[in-house]
């Protein structure tokens, strides 16, 4: 694959990966209501999805996930309830004046339901697989070599580093201007609301 090829796969991607939509919403959410690890868990989860298209696509399945698509509805819709139930927890929840504490719990089970959400939202999107037929034609023309699947799947990493840490970091900042439990009943409350409108949104758009 050549390196400009590579460059505009980069900045196609970058530009759909870093554009406002229900995952960033809910990276920024989880991070200002949960900690860093919570908004991290919910980024894998979406580039384990992204990943899992990509496989398909470049192994020539792209038609397999477009049969397959009515299935994976139900999968994102299932992310979409689980958002929803995070949100009104969220709403509802007790403040507390330590973060490290909020850290605590989640580590001991919600970061995997968070997580699998973050997969199952990905894996149940119908414009994954729009996306990765639009563009992978384009990048593997020459065909498609373990070197060409490597140098995809680094970028796609690097670019979701940069975009999962840009909104974990503006999250943070949020979450460290809360000095008082008013105030994180506030944010919480914000992003809780936030969270389960996502939810509604991605129910009402399957």
């Amino acid at each position: 694959m050549t390196f400009s090829t590579l460059v505009a796969f980069a900045l196609t991607f970058f530009v759909f990966a870093a554009s406002p939509g229900p995952d960033n919403f809910t990276i920024f959410t989880r991070t200002m209501s949960g900690g860093l690890k919570a908004g991290v868990a919910y980024g894998l989860g979406t580039v384990t999805g992204i990943l899992v298209f990509l496989t398909l696509g470049l192994a020539g399945l792209s038609y397999a996930a477009e049969t397959l698509a009515p299935y994976m509805v139900f999968i994102r819709m299932a992310g979409a309830v689980y958002l929803i139930w995070m949100g009104i927890s969220l709403w509802f929840s007790t403040p507390s004046d330590s973060p490290a504490a909020d850290n605590v719990s989640l580590s001991r089970g919600s970061l995997l339901k968070t997580y699998v959400t973050g997969v199952a939202l990905n894996i149940g999107n119908p414009k994954m697989p729009l996306f990765y037929l639009a563009i992978l034609p384009n990048v593997a023309i020459s065909g498609v070599t373990f070197g060409s699947y490597a140098e995809l799947v680094f970028v796609i990493l690097a670019v979701e580093v940069l975009v999962i840490g840009s909104y974990a970091g503006l999250a943070l900042k949020a979450r460290a201007l809360a000095a008082s439990t008013t105030v994180i009943r506030r944010m919480n409350r914000a992003a809780g609301a936030i969270m389960a409108a996502t939810g509604v949104a991605i129910l009402s758009n399957r």
